[in-house]
This record gives structure tokens, C-alpha cells and sequence, in this order.
């Protein structure tokens, strides 16, 4: 309403629901003659009973043309778009004497009204009105759309039947007594169960006002009485198929979402059995502890340590490209091979030896195109000499000299090399160190030194390396590494597998 307009007064307002009351009054009968009378007339067609068609249809004629006039005389107090609409189409028909339609949402009929129902609707519906009549009536043509009908007497029934069994659609008249359409609509809106149930509002008012209130409301569409039965049969045929679509829609959240639950329990499943693969931290003869957070549930690193024979001790760690699952499976069936020295004519004491069959065994080609980095060492107890090899891995850091409280040497333990699997017959070497007592050797991966710094760059392998050097000695180092990259990081997954073992070779 515009500032100019003056407010509706208390009279006119209640004068204007009076003339509501009474259109309905007068329409609802005359929606049950129409009604009725198409539907013989669909019968009267079907059984051939010609004869019988036109009189049927002048009583259609009739009870439209004094719709038309209850309309006319008794609306004046309808939204101004509305008189507008009726006005014009009342000149028309002044004109050519044409018999009026109802206005509002109302089509021309079908040609063939027989064809309105053979075309099978599927679907349960409820049909809410208090005029056992209009039930009757609205229930019948629905039946002959081929669709499982049920019925409610008012409002609060409506509700109860709702709650009780399920609808795909819900026909509701919007004057009844104790509840009315527009609280039943609300109320089902407002509940989790119901508020995903098409609704069509069925009324004799014929205002935008009421349109306007029930679309706002949430109803899916609108239908004026009397009806057209073209336009009710697409309609119902609307909402049935939006609801059978959206059914179909949480069918198939429900299903991924069982598949996504069921995927987690397997992850879950095969991230305990590569946690429990891996080794113990041990206290002697050389104490070992490790730090691994893969960057999703499954990650491609895994290490490993055993004694070969009562003097030599074996330590590896590698990586595989990617993440994942199948990073994973890989990964795991490495690192069983080195832990059984499940190498035919392999001296595991030999670390070249080990890369070289290992490369053969696990060539690319065979391995989805993934291939893996790795370092091997074995350490001899009795000369103290670490022999060691790798394939395109990251080095390992040797940390002797005065560890605790001084100044640390570091020595980078690498052997170059290409990758386990890029080529064929590769032939891998190794390098042999001295241990002196006291030492620490860090085996790690790429994961734990490229990360990317806030202010960017990345932290890289020196970075790592002089946080470690003064901490090398605390029984604390590897949470204190973890914490620090998380200062870089967040709280997030990493992007790179995480993995370190540290070995007190004393």
C-alpha cells in the first residue's frame, strides 16, 4: 500500500471477508455440480452413450456461466490485479456471449475429456476437505487418474493421518473448521517428518491474497474450485513427479551414504593393519622410537627394523608416490618382503643386493605405474660399520660427536639412485660408514621437511636439520618436531605423509 492510500477501515475490511465467506458458500456447489457432471460425461463418452453428452455439458455451461456471475457481483473487494482480470474478462464476454470461466488458475477444457483420464497418475494422496460432498466428488476423479486416494473430514485429522502413514501428496481445502488449510499447511511445514510432502491448496476463494499466502507458506501450487480437471490432473501430475524425483534423490543420498560409512569401517580396517605392521619402539639393545601421521587414512610410507642374524641389524624406510589406497597396499607388501627376507638367493645383509631385487620384483609397470623411494641400512654390531643404500630416498642423518649439550656432527647419510620400479635391472650401490658410540641415526622421508612456511618458501631439508641438532639427545624430539610443524601447518592434514624413526645406535 502506497503512503497515499489510506488504510483499509475495520468495516471494509470485515466486509471483505464477508464476501469471501459467501463466494465460498455459493462455489462449493457449484464445484460438485461441474465436477460431477464432467465425470458422466467422461462416462457417458466411454460407453458410447453420445446422446447423453450435450445436455451434461449444458449443465456445465451453466453452472460456469453462474460461477462467472458470483464472481462478478460479489468481488468487488478482491485485489485490484484481480478486478482487473475480471473486469477485462467480463467486457469479453459482455461482447460475445461466450459463457465465462472461472477466474484465477482455471484452462479451457480438453477437447476430449475422456483422454483426461487415461494417461495413469502413481501415487497416495490425501484429500483434506470438510464437505463430505466435495470428498466425494474430488476422491472419485483422482481414482480415475489411477491413484491410491485416502480422505481426511478437517484439519486435525489431516495431521494424524499424515503422521501415521506416508503421502506423496497432499490436497488440502483451506476453509474448515477447528483447523483450518492455512494452520494444517503451517504445521506440516514446521515438522521434519512432513515438511518434504507436496502440498496443493484447494479453495472456492479465488484471491491472489490467498495465493500469495499459501505459496509463501510453502505449498507447492493452487487450485481454485470449481476446477478444471486438465489443469488438476498436470498439476497432481507435477508435484508427484517432483516428489518422486526428490524420493528418488534421498534414495540415493541414503546409498552413498551406507557406501561411505561401509568405505570408512574398510579404512578403518586396513589403517590398523598398516599401523600394526609396523614396529615397536624398543629400549634395547638400541633404544628406537618413531613418529608416523600419514596425510589421509592411508598413506604411502612404512619402515621397518629386525635382526638379520645376531650381528646384523636392519632399518629401512620408504615412500610411495601418492596416497591412498593404493599407495597403501603397496607399500605394505614392500616392507612384509624386507621384514620376511622373502627374496629368493637375496642376502639381506647387503643392502645394494636388496634394492636390486627389489627394484625387479616391484617394476612399475606391474604396480599400477606407482613406484616407491627407499633407504636401507644395516648396522654391524661387532665392527660398528652401517652399510647403506637408497633409491631416489631422501638421506638419513648421522648425529655423533659430543650429542649431549654440545655441538653435534651431522653426517648425511645418501646414496642417490633411482627410484624401486622406475627401470628394470638397475644396479644399486652402497656406502659404509663408521658408528662411533653414542650416535643417532634419523631415518626419514621427504614429508617431514617440505613444508611450505607461512611467509612461503619451503622449509627444506637444512631447516630441519638445524632444529634437530641441538634437540638431537631430548627424549622428547620427535613430539617436539611434530609440534613445530604444526606452528607451519595447522591443525589440517599435512600434504605429504609424515613419517621418522630415530635409533640410538649407543
Amino acid at each position: 500500500m502506497s503512503q497515499n492510500q489510506p488504510a483499509p477501515s475495520s468495516h471494509a475490511i470485515f466486509e471483505a471477508e464477508a464476501l469471501s465467506h459467501i463466494r465460498h458458500e455459493l462455489r462449493t456447489p457449484l464445484n460438485q455440480i461441474i465436477g460431477y457432471s464432467e465425470m458422466l460425461e467422461e462416462d457417458a463418452t466411454d460407453a458410447g452413450q453420445d446422446a447423453l453428452v450435450p445436455d451434461l455439458q449444458k449443465i456445465q455451461k451453466a453452472a460456469r456461466n453462474l460461477d462467472g456471475l458470483i464472481q462478478t457481483h460479489l468481488g468487488t473487494h478482491v485485489l485490484g490485479a484481480l478486478d482487473a482480470v475480471i473486469a477485462d474478462d467480463e467486457v469479453h464476454h459482455r461482447a460475445t456471449g461466450e459463457a465465462r470461466q472461472p477466474v484465477g488458475f482455471a484452462i479451457p477444457d480438453s477437447d476430449d475429456a475422456a483422454e483426461v483420464h487415461l494417461t495413469q497418475l502413481y501415487g497416495h494422496v490425501l484429500a483434506v476437505d470438510d464437505n463430505e460432498s466435495n470428498r466425494d466428488m474430488l476422491s472419485r476423479r483422482l481414482l480415475r487418474h489411477g491413484l491410491t486416494v485416502e480422505v481426511a473430514v478437517n484439519g486435525i485429522d489431516a495431521l494424524a493421518q499424515l503422521e501415521a502413514k506416508p503421502f506423496d501428496l497432499v490436497l488440502l481445502d483451506i476453509m474448515m473448521p477447528e483447523l483450518d488449510g492455512y494452520e494444517v499447511l503451517k504445521r506440516m511445514k514446521a515438522s521434519d517428518n512432513l515438511r518434504h510432502i507436496p502440498v496443493v491448496m484447494i479453495s472456492a476463494l479465488d484471491e491472489l491474497e490467498s495465493v500469495v499466502r499459501c505459496i509463501e507458506a510453502g505449498a507447492e501450487d493452487y487450485l481454485s474450485k470449481p476446477f478444471n480437471p486438465t489443469l488438476l490432473r498436470a498439476r497432481i501430475g507435477a508435484c508427484l513427479e517432483k516428489k518422486a524425483l526428490r524420493d528418488q534423490e534421498q534414495e540415493y543420498l541414503a546409498t552413498i551414504e551406507t557406501t561411505q560409512k561401509r568405505l570408512k569401517r574398510e579404512l578403518d580396517d586396513a589403517t590398523t593393519y598398516v599401523r600394526s605392521i609396523l614396529p615397536e619402539p624398543e629400549t634395547k639393545p638400541y633404544p628406537i622410537d618413531w613418529v608416523y601421521t600419514p596425510s589421509t587414512e592411508l598413506g604411502g610410507d612404512a619402515f621397518g627394523y629386525h635382526w638379520i642374524d645376531d650381528d646384523h641389524f636392519a632399518m629401512y624406510l620408504l615412500d610411495v608416490c601418492g596416497h591412498g589406497v593404493g599407495a597403501s597396499l603397496l607399500s605394505v607388501a614392500a616392507i612384509n618382503v624386507m621384514r620376511n627376507g622373502s627374496i629368493a638367493q637375496t642376502d639381506f645383509r647387503d643392502p645394494a643386493q636388496v634394492l636390486t631385487r627389489l627394484n625387479n620384483m616391484f617394476l612399475m609397470e606391474r604396480q599400477n605405474n606407482m613406484y616407491f623411494t627407499l633407504w636401507y641400512g644395516v648396522f654391524q654390531k661387532s665392527t660398528r660399520k652401517l652399510t647403506f643404500s637408497g633409491g631416489g630416498h631422501p638421506p638419513s642423518l648421522l648425529y655423533t660427536g659430543d650429542i649431549h649439550g654440545g655441538e653435534p656432527v651431522l653426517q648425511e647419510l645418501h646414496r642417490g639412485g633411482l627410484p624401486i620400479g622406475a627401470l628394470e635391472d638397475v644396479p644399486y650401490g652402497a656406502t659404509t660408514v663408521d658408528v662411533p658410540a653414542d650416535a643417532r641415526l634419523l631415518i626419514l622421508c621427504d614429508g617431514t621437511y617440505e613444508i611450505e612456511l607461512p611467509e612461503g618458501g619451503m622449509l627444506g631439508l637444512d631447516g630441519l636439520t638445524e632444529f634437530i641438532r641441538p634437540r638431537v639427545a631430548s627424549p622428547t624430539l620427535l613430539t617436539d618436531i611434530t609440534e613445530w610443524i604444526r606452528t607451519f601447518h595447522g591443525d589440517g592434514p599435512l600434504e605429504d605423509d609424515f613419517s621418522l624413526v630415530r635409533v640410538h645406535l649407543c
